[in-house]
């Protein structure tokens, strides 16, 4: 009997850890709602007695992303190695995407916003602050992935300082078509790999297109002329968390753009077209109201969520190549 009753409280306090590990992970789950970059940026300012210069919206917002990612419920998960985090893979897949977003736009400001010209220097901070960004975000031994995250933003806060400092000068901030464009362009990449990845979900064929344009052109190694891809049933809510980790990003970034390059989206008359590609990836931020990630055919009696999400982002994508086109034109 002492047995039965000691079997039993084992079991249910087993029972209990589940339950409690599964509202830890749901709770852990919530997304970081979307912020005003043009009143964060100013608030900061007024609370450091700052002045909102030329690139301070965007590098406050590069900063305030990469916060999020830490300090959001449960903190940064895609390195723990403990439950419940450990078998999560939404939340880690979501963090990814908006990582990935962050470091190209930390690249295009250490190479390109806060350089004059090829061959000006690169800044300082950002020198210190982009390679640490772009830690292995699994790793969770010392450094860990935080460490280095964290090391990242202490750099941007002393570049965003720098930058409202006028007197100083040292650190600087292009806001030029050029620019613009050269990020706007990583961004396109990056949309059309989510994009494909996304609608891989139901399968498809395609015809290899890799060379095409080029009648001379050659590649490493030879690739079959057709070609079909289809994404495992495993990774379909990772694709799609991935991609509305990065919309969530983008979202922001594009937004603080809008901020900084007034002036050049203005003479383009383009401010217009940004605001069109910031309202489609709003769009892939909406409440998802099903327990799971379907994953229907095309045209099947179920629902298929990563062709959803793909519509918008090609969407957005569209309009960016647009954008970019028309920042290339006199």
């Amino acid at each position: 009997m002492q047995r039965f009753f000691t079997a039993k409280w084992i079991t249910t306090a087993f029972v209990v850890i589940i339950f409690l590990f599964w509202l830890l992970s749901v709770y852990w789950s919530s997304e970081p709602d979307l912020f005003n970059v043009r009143l964060t940026a100013q608030q900061q300012a007024q609370q450091n007695g700052e002045q909102v210069v030329v690139g301070y919206t965007t590098t406050h917002t590069l900063i305030k992303v990469v916060e999020s990612l830490m300090d959001k419920p449960g903190g940064y998960l895609s390195n723990d190695v403990m439950p419940p985090s450990v078998f999560m893979d939404n939340m880690p897949r979501w963090e990814f995407g908006a990582l990935e977003m962050s470091r190209d736009l930390a690249l295009a400001m250490r190479k390109d916003f806060s350089r004059s010209q090829s061959q000006s220097r690169e800044n300082s901070q950002l020198i210190k602050a982009q390679p640490a960004l772009n830690m292995n975000h699994l790793n969770w031994m010392l450094p860990s992935a935080e460490s280095m995250y964290r090391d990242s933003l202490k750099e941007l806060y002393l570049y965003r300082a720098d930058l409202a400092d006028r007197s100083q000068g040292e650190a600087q901030f292009y806001a030029r078509a050029d620019n613009l464009r050269d990020w706007l362009k990583n961004v396109e990449k990056r949309l059309g790999n989510l994009s494909q990845k996304l609608s891989a979900s139901v399968g498809h064929s395609s015809v290899n297109i890799d060379l095409a344009g080029d009648a001379e052109a050659q590649q490493s190694t030879p690739t079959p002329s057709n070609l079909f891809e289809k994404t495992s049933w495993w990774k379909t809510d990772d694709n799609f968390y991935e991609a509305r980790g990065a919309s969530w990003a983008l979202i922001h970034y594009l937004k603080a753009i809008e901020v900084d390059f007034a002036d050049v989206l203005e003479k383009k008359n383009a401010t217009v077209s940004l605001r069109q590609i910031i309202r489609e990836l709003e769009s892939t931020q909406q409440t998802i109201w099903s327990p799971m990630i379907l994953n229907g055919s095309g045209l099947g009696m179920l629902a298929n969520h990563s062709l959803v999400m793909a519509n918008y982002i090609s969407r957005a994508n569209a309009a960016l190549i647009e954008l970019t086109e028309l920042l290339n034109q006199g």
